[in-house]
Protein backbone atom coordinates (compact mmCIF):
# COMPACT_ATOMS: atom_id res chain seq x y z
CA UNK A 1 0.00 0.00 0.00
CA UNK A 2 1.20 3.01 -0.49
CA UNK A 3 2.09 4.75 2.83
CA UNK A 4 1.97 8.58 1.96
CA UNK A 5 -2.06 8.09 1.39
CA UNK A 6 -2.46 6.19 4.52
CA UNK A 7 -4.21 7.61 7.29
CA UNK A 8 -3.13 4.69 9.68
CA UNK A 9 0.82 3.71 8.94
CA UNK A 10 2.11 0.84 11.81
CA UNK A 11 5.65 -0.23 11.35
CA UNK A 12 7.45 -2.82 13.14
CA UNK A 13 4.90 -2.45 16.40
CA UNK A 14 6.20 -5.15 19.31
CA UNK A 15 4.37 -5.37 22.24
CA UNK A 16 4.55 -7.71 25.49
CA UNK A 17 2.84 -8.17 28.64
CA UNK A 18 5.78 -9.35 30.62
CA UNK A 19 7.79 -12.36 29.07
CA UNK A 20 4.70 -13.02 26.66
CA UNK A 21 5.16 -11.62 23.32
CA UNK A 22 1.34 -10.23 22.39
CA UNK A 23 2.52 -8.29 18.89
CA UNK A 24 5.77 -8.95 17.11
CA UNK A 25 6.41 -7.04 14.36
CA UNK A 26 3.56 -5.81 12.91
CA UNK A 27 3.47 -3.66 9.92
CA UNK A 28 -0.16 -2.53 8.27
CA UNK A 29 -1.63 0.51 6.49
CA UNK A 30 -5.02 1.68 6.30
CA UNK A 31 -6.54 4.00 3.57
CA UNK A 32 -8.93 6.59 3.73
CA UNK A 33 -12.90 5.10 3.63
CA UNK A 34 -11.37 1.32 3.81
CA UNK A 35 -13.09 -0.71 6.28
CA UNK A 36 -10.54 -3.13 7.41
CA UNK A 37 -11.64 -6.49 10.14
CA UNK A 38 -9.54 -8.02 12.06
CA UNK A 39 -10.31 -11.88 12.68
CA UNK A 40 -7.80 -14.40 14.31
CA UNK A 41 -8.65 -16.82 16.89
CA UNK A 42 -8.24 -15.59 20.98
CA UNK A 43 -5.46 -14.28 22.26
CA UNK A 44 -3.82 -13.70 18.72
CA UNK A 45 -3.15 -10.32 19.73
CA UNK A 46 -6.32 -8.34 18.13
CA UNK A 47 -7.62 -6.36 20.65
CA UNK A 48 -3.63 -5.32 21.88
CA UNK A 49 -3.55 -4.43 17.86
CA UNK A 50 -6.49 -2.20 18.20
CA UNK A 51 -5.66 -0.17 21.63
CA UNK A 52 -2.00 0.65 20.33
CA UNK A 53 -3.55 2.82 17.33
CA UNK A 54 -5.38 5.05 20.55
CA UNK A 55 -2.61 5.23 23.08
CA UNK A 56 -4.36 2.95 25.53
CA UNK A 57 -1.72 0.58 25.44
CA UNK A 58 1.89 1.42 24.95
CA UNK A 59 4.00 -0.76 22.34
CA UNK A 60 7.62 -1.39 22.92
CA UNK A 61 9.00 -0.76 19.75
CA UNK A 62 7.20 0.52 16.00
CA UNK A 63 5.54 3.65 14.82
CA UNK A 64 2.58 4.25 14.73
CA UNK A 65 1.30 6.86 12.70
CA UNK A 66 -2.56 8.12 12.68
CA UNK A 67 -4.56 11.05 11.35
CA UNK A 68 -1.47 12.61 10.63
CA UNK A 69 0.28 12.57 14.12
CA UNK A 70 3.04 10.33 15.15
CA UNK A 71 1.34 8.23 18.21
CA UNK A 72 4.60 6.10 19.19
CA UNK A 73 8.12 6.28 18.00
CA UNK A 74 10.29 3.23 19.23
CA UNK A 75 8.27 3.23 22.75
CA UNK A 76 7.88 6.68 23.36
CA UNK A 77 4.15 7.74 23.51
CA UNK A 78 2.80 11.14 22.83
CA UNK A 79 2.30 13.61 25.83
CA UNK A 80 -1.01 13.25 27.51
CA UNK A 81 -1.97 17.00 25.92
CA UNK A 82 -1.34 16.13 22.59
CA UNK A 83 -2.54 12.12 22.91
CA UNK A 84 -6.11 13.58 24.43
CA UNK A 85 -6.42 15.53 21.11
CA UNK A 86 -5.44 13.02 18.35
CA UNK A 87 -8.13 10.50 20.35
CA UNK A 88 -10.61 13.62 19.38
CA UNK A 89 -10.23 12.41 15.48
CA UNK A 90 -10.01 8.28 16.63
CA UNK A 91 -13.03 7.18 17.47
CA UNK A 92 -13.51 3.76 19.96
CA UNK A 93 -15.81 1.51 20.43
CA UNK A 94 -15.63 -1.06 23.57
CA UNK A 95 -17.27 -4.52 23.82
CA UNK A 96 -18.37 -3.71 27.33
CA UNK A 97 -20.46 0.07 26.00
CA UNK A 98 -18.34 2.45 28.62
CA UNK A 99 -21.31 4.34 29.25
CA UNK A 100 -21.62 6.79 32.08
CA UNK A 101 -23.88 5.63 34.05
CA UNK A 102 -25.67 8.37 35.55
CA UNK A 103 -26.18 10.73 32.23
CA UNK A 104 -28.54 10.48 30.57
CA UNK A 105 -27.95 9.27 26.86
CA UNK A 106 -28.03 12.54 25.55
CA UNK A 107 -26.04 13.74 28.04
CA UNK A 108 -23.58 10.67 27.43
CA UNK A 109 -23.66 11.97 24.17
CA UNK A 110 -23.06 15.46 24.22
CA UNK A 111 -20.25 15.60 27.11
CA UNK A 112 -17.44 14.89 24.63
CA UNK A 113 -17.96 17.65 22.55
CA UNK A 114 -18.63 20.57 25.18
CA UNK A 115 -15.46 19.52 27.19
CA UNK A 116 -13.12 18.48 24.24
CA UNK A 117 -14.08 20.52 21.21
CA UNK A 118 -15.80 23.86 22.70
CA UNK A 119 -19.55 23.12 21.47
CA UNK A 120 -22.25 25.43 22.91
CA UNK A 121 -24.84 23.00 24.62
CA UNK A 122 -27.68 24.13 22.06
CA UNK A 123 -25.12 22.75 18.96
CA UNK A 124 -24.07 19.44 20.64
CA UNK A 125 -27.30 18.96 21.68
CA UNK A 126 -28.61 19.09 17.75
CA UNK A 127 -25.81 16.96 16.97
CA UNK A 128 -26.75 14.17 19.43
CA UNK A 129 -30.45 14.35 18.16
CA UNK A 130 -29.19 13.80 14.69
CA UNK A 131 -26.83 11.13 15.66
CA UNK A 132 -29.45 9.06 17.51
CA UNK A 133 -31.78 9.45 14.95
CA UNK A 134 -29.17 7.56 12.91
CA UNK A 135 -28.85 5.14 14.79
CA UNK A 136 -32.39 4.69 15.52
CA UNK A 137 -32.48 5.66 19.42
CA UNK A 138 -33.95 9.17 18.74
CA UNK A 139 -36.76 8.40 21.07
CA UNK A 140 -34.30 7.68 23.74
CA UNK A 141 -32.49 10.53 23.97
CA UNK A 142 -33.80 11.17 28.28
CA UNK A 143 -33.00 7.59 28.86
CA UNK A 144 -31.07 6.50 31.43
CA UNK A 145 -28.18 3.84 30.48
CA UNK A 146 -29.54 1.33 32.80
CA UNK A 147 -33.08 1.21 30.97
CA UNK A 148 -31.46 -0.05 27.46
CA UNK A 149 -30.81 -3.15 26.12
CA UNK A 150 -27.65 -4.01 25.37
CA UNK A 151 -27.79 -3.71 21.42
CA UNK A 152 -29.22 0.12 22.29
CA UNK A 153 -26.32 1.18 24.49
CA UNK A 154 -23.80 0.04 21.81
CA UNK A 155 -25.78 2.34 19.49
CA UNK A 156 -25.58 5.06 21.99
CA UNK A 157 -21.96 4.13 22.45
CA UNK A 158 -21.12 4.14 18.87
CA UNK A 159 -23.35 7.85 18.59
CA UNK A 160 -20.84 8.71 21.43
CA UNK A 161 -18.02 8.31 19.04
CA UNK A 162 -19.29 9.76 16.05
CA UNK A 163 -20.22 12.95 18.30
CA UNK A 164 -16.55 13.72 18.29
CA UNK A 165 -16.74 13.85 14.58
CA UNK A 166 -13.77 10.88 14.06
CA UNK A 167 -11.84 10.43 10.80
CA UNK A 168 -11.37 6.91 12.10
CA UNK A 169 -13.53 4.78 14.45
CA UNK A 170 -11.98 1.56 15.85
CA UNK A 171 -14.46 -1.00 17.15
CA UNK A 172 -13.01 -3.84 19.77
CA UNK A 173 -15.60 -6.69 19.89
CA UNK A 174 -18.31 -4.56 19.27
CA UNK A 175 -20.80 -7.42 19.65
CA UNK A 176 -18.84 -10.19 22.10
CA UNK A 177 -21.15 -8.90 24.82
CA UNK A 178 -24.47 -8.84 23.60
CA UNK A 179 -27.41 -11.20 22.88
CA UNK A 180 -27.66 -13.04 19.91
CA UNK A 181 -30.77 -11.28 18.94
CA UNK A 182 -29.82 -7.98 19.44
CA UNK A 183 -26.13 -8.21 17.49
CA UNK A 184 -27.71 -7.56 14.17
CA UNK A 185 -29.21 -4.07 15.05
CA UNK A 186 -25.51 -2.90 15.84
CA UNK A 187 -24.32 -4.43 12.74
CA UNK A 188 -26.36 -2.55 10.84
CA UNK A 189 -25.04 0.89 12.08
CA UNK A 190 -21.74 -0.15 11.70
CA UNK A 191 -22.54 -1.11 7.96
CA UNK A 192 -24.50 2.32 7.23
CA UNK A 193 -21.32 4.12 8.56
CA UNK A 194 -19.43 2.10 5.75
CA UNK A 195 -21.18 3.00 3.20
CA UNK A 196 -21.13 6.53 4.15
CA UNK A 197 -17.29 6.24 3.33
CA UNK A 198 -16.32 6.17 7.04
CA UNK A 199 -12.40 4.53 7.85
CA UNK A 200 -12.69 1.55 10.19
CA UNK A 201 -10.94 -1.01 12.05
CA UNK A 202 -12.96 -3.35 13.05
CA UNK A 203 -11.86 -6.68 15.52
CA UNK A 204 -14.61 -9.12 15.76
CA UNK A 205 -15.69 -12.85 15.69
CA UNK A 206 -18.62 -11.73 12.78
CA UNK A 207 -17.47 -13.66 10.07
CA UNK A 208 -20.59 -12.56 8.06
CA UNK A 209 -19.95 -8.89 8.58
CA UNK A 210 -15.78 -9.17 7.36
CA UNK A 211 -17.46 -11.07 4.12
CA UNK A 212 -20.06 -8.44 3.46
CA UNK A 213 -18.68 -5.16 4.20
CA UNK A 214 -14.55 -5.28 4.83
CA UNK A 215 -12.44 -3.90 1.99
CA UNK A 216 -9.74 -6.24 3.63
CA UNK A 217 -9.61 -9.34 5.91
CA UNK A 218 -6.71 -9.07 8.65
CA UNK A 219 -6.06 -12.64 9.67
CA UNK A 220 -3.44 -12.30 12.72
CA UNK A 221 -2.85 -15.62 15.01
CA UNK A 222 0.55 -15.79 17.64
CA UNK A 223 0.86 -11.56 17.27
CA UNK A 224 1.52 -11.56 13.58
CA UNK A 225 -0.54 -11.41 10.51
CA UNK A 226 -0.62 -14.43 9.48
CA UNK A 227 -2.49 -13.28 5.48
CA UNK A 228 -4.35 -10.42 4.92
CA UNK A 229 -6.42 -9.72 1.52
CA UNK A 230 -10.10 -8.71 0.13
CA UNK A 231 -12.68 -11.10 2.09
CA UNK A 232 -13.15 -12.92 -1.07
CA UNK A 233 -9.55 -14.23 -1.09
CA UNK A 234 -9.42 -14.90 2.72
CA UNK A 235 -12.63 -16.79 2.91
CA UNK A 236 -12.40 -18.66 -0.33
CA UNK A 237 -8.88 -19.20 -1.46
CA UNK A 238 -6.95 -18.36 2.40
CA UNK A 239 -2.89 -19.23 0.79
CA UNK A 240 -1.71 -19.62 4.39
CA UNK A 241 -2.76 -23.44 6.78
CA UNK A 242 -3.31 -21.15 9.74
CA UNK A 243 -5.88 -19.30 7.91
CA UNK A 244 -7.94 -22.20 6.62
CA UNK A 245 -7.66 -24.02 9.75
CA UNK A 246 -9.13 -20.90 11.49
CA UNK A 247 -11.98 -20.40 9.27
CA UNK A 248 -12.60 -24.47 9.50
CA UNK A 249 -12.79 -23.91 13.27
CA UNK A 250 -15.25 -21.10 13.15
CA UNK A 251 -17.42 -21.59 9.77
CA UNK A 252 -18.08 -25.08 11.22
CA UNK A 253 -19.66 -23.61 14.29
CA UNK A 254 -22.14 -20.99 12.54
Amino acid sequence: MNGVQSIVRIRGLTKSFGAHRVLNGIDFDIQPSQVVVVIGPSGSGKSTFLRCCNGLEQPEHGTVDICGHRLVEHGRMLKERDLNALRTEVGMVFQSFNLFPHLSVLHNITVGPRMLRGASKADAEAAALALLKKVGLEQKAQAMPASLSGGQKQRVAIARALAMQPRVMLFDEPTSALDPELVGEVLQVMKLLASEGMTMLVVTHEMGFAKEVADVVVVMDGGEIVEAGPPAAIFSAPTQPRTRSFLQAVLSRV
